[in-house]
């Protein structure tokens, strides 16, 4: 705990004095005009941006809920940075105007505070700030790469557990269809687990399997195509139905998810989880297919993971 507060405040101080000596640089707001009194300025910019750049941190942790961690994953510390910017640099833009008017307008007329000098501190700032966001994201692409690796392998770790379960909640130790029926009936628990369903579209195409067996459905167009085993061999049939109707009817298996807005998965028939530069795909045995998770949906799989067998 104590590192990641030194690491967050030696990040805010670099990030703050790269903004400070662009200012430096390019010397708008009439710095110009200041020669030598311009150093005392940035100083005193430097000084309040750095405050700022914790009011924004306090705001995230206690306000927003989103604390300081690499512990939630790459995809949490990104949608975290992205919130910090989009908070921080309309206040830092508002503590410059401050500023500009309390103290630049004694030289400079134009410093008064208003909405122009606003918006125009607001496109100076959000164009630092978007610089020095690519900055520390090439400094810490490795760094995020390896978090990335680690969490990858902590999935499939949480995934080969889930399936090795003997739950019929979690898809462990699932029969075959020639098994299901007389499994069913010594264990009248596991009904609507791993019983038959017939999956119907608008038309009259139907297709009857073992929710156990399904391993992917995938919607194209007006269609869906449903991947799934039958007496050890990959099928695909296709139904005239949306991908909502189909999440829907396989609602009561808490294995099948949505990974994707065009597909929907089987866990227990997930034979790894791999990463590629921040990006998640599934590939699913038998077929050997790689389906795509998306980033809206990776919390998804991640709480599925960590419900099902917390730490």
């Amino acid at each position: 705990m104590v590192k990641d507060h030194k690491e967050t405040i030696r990040v805010r101080a670099i990030s703050v004095g790269f903004a400070v000596l662009a200012l430096g640089v390019f010397k708008p707001f009439g710095l110009d005009t200041w020669k030598w009194e311009a150093g005392v300025h940035l100083l005193v910019i430097w000084l309040l941006g750095f405050g700022v750049c914790f009011l924004t941190e306090v705001v995230l942790r206690y306000i927003a809920r989103m604390p300081r961690s690499y512990e939630q994953g790459v995809e949490y510390i990104i949608r975290r940075n992205l919130w910090f910017q989009l908070i921080n640099t309309p206040l830092v833009s508002l503590m410059i105007c401050l500023y500009r008017h309390f103290v630049l307008s004694d030289c400079m007329p134009n410093n008064q505070l208003s909405w122009s000098n606003f918006f125009e501190t607001l496109a100076i700032i959000a164009l630092i700030s978007f610089a020095i966001g690519l900055y520390w994201r090439f400094k810490f692409r490795s760094h995020y790469l390896a978090i990335e690796l680690e969490e990858t392998r902590q999935l499939n770790e949480q995934l080969k557990a889930m399936q090795a379960d003997p739950s019929p909640a979690l898809g462990g130790n699932v029969p075959t269809d020639s098994a299901a029926s007389s499994s069913n009936q010594a264990s009248p628990s596991l009904e609507g687990i791993r019983e038959t369903i017939t999956l119907t579209g608008t038309t009259s195409e139907r297709v009857t399997l073992n929710t156990a067996n399904l391993l992917f459905a995938e919607t194209i167009g007006n269609y869906v195509k449903v991947c799934h085993l039958r007496n050890g061999q990959v099928h695909t049939d296709m139904l005239r139905a949306t991908s909502k109707q189909m999440e829907e009817e396989l609602h009561d298996y808490p294995m099948i998810v949505r990974c994707h807005r065009a597909f929907l998965v089987n866990l227990a028939q997930v034979e790894q989880i791999v990463a590629k530069q921040g990006s998640m795909q599934l590939v699913i045995k038998h077929s050997h297919d790689s389906i795509p998770v998306s980033r809206s949906n990776v919390s998804h799989i991640k709480n599925i993971s960590a419900d099902a067998f917390p730490e």
